[in-house]
C-alpha cells in the first residue's frame, strides 16, 4: 500500500483524462465535419439496403423443394 502512495499513477493514464479527451475530440470532429457526415448519409442508406439483404437472408433456407425439405 505504501508503494501506491510513493508512486502515484500519472495523470495522463487516468480514465477521466481519456474520456475528457475523447469528448473534446468528438465535439470538434462533429462541429468541423458535420457537412461531410451529413452529405454522405444518403449514400450510406443506399449501401445499407444491399448489405441488409445479403446478411439477413443468409440464415433462410431457400431450397425451393416445397414441404418435403421442411420434414427432414
Amino acid at each position: 500500500m505504501t508503494e501506491a502512495i510513493m508512486n502515484p499513477e500519472p495523470f495522463w493514464r487516468s480514465r477521466w483524462v481519456l474520456w475528457g479527451f475523447l469528448a473534446v475530440a468528438a465535439f470538434f470532429l462533429w462541429t468541423e465535419h458535420r457537412a461531410h457526415v451529413m452529405g454522405i448519409l444518403p449514400y450510406l442508406l443506399f449501401l445499407a439496403c444491399p448489405l441488409m439483404h445479403l446478411f439477413h437472408h443468409h440464415g433462410h433456407r431457400h431450397h425451393h423443394g416445397g414441404e418435403a425439405d421442411h420434414e427432414r
